[in-house]
């Protein structure tokens, strides 16, 4: 599961995402917030490079637990996950590099061939 242009249904809860394995990228913000759309074309090329890392859209607002509990003031926010935990963030990146960069901190070594 690579980049998702969906929010999900259900929003998963604090322990479910603390306790992924694979390396992850939660996005928060909502289908309307225009600094989010900016945002959508930098979100999707760097997922078409990085197709092993999953990503989770969550729909933010007042009284979502997952955002409060990752501090959410603005949006986008992405939250870059390995092994459940926190290695990056990123609120309103404004670049492709900026978010390559962070993916790069929570992608699995590749091995090389020799």
């Amino acid at each position: 599961m690579a980049f998702s242009k969906m929010f999900v249904k259900k929003e998963p809860t604090r322990e479910e995402i603390d306790a992924l394995c694979e390396p992850t990228v939660l996005e928060f913000g909502t289908d309307w917030c225009n600094y989010c759309q900016d945002a959508q074309p930098f979100v999707a090329k760097a997922f078409a490079a990085h197709p092993s890392i999953v990503h989770i859209k969550v729909e933010d607002g007042p009284g979502r637990p997952l955002g409060r509990s990752f501090r959410v003031k603005l949006w986008p926010t992405l939250v870059f996950l390995k092994d459940g935990k926190k290695a990056a963030r990123l609120v309103r990146p404004e670049s492709l590099l900026a978010i390559e960069q962070a993916m790069q901190k929570i992608e699995p070594r590749r091995s090389t061939p020799w």
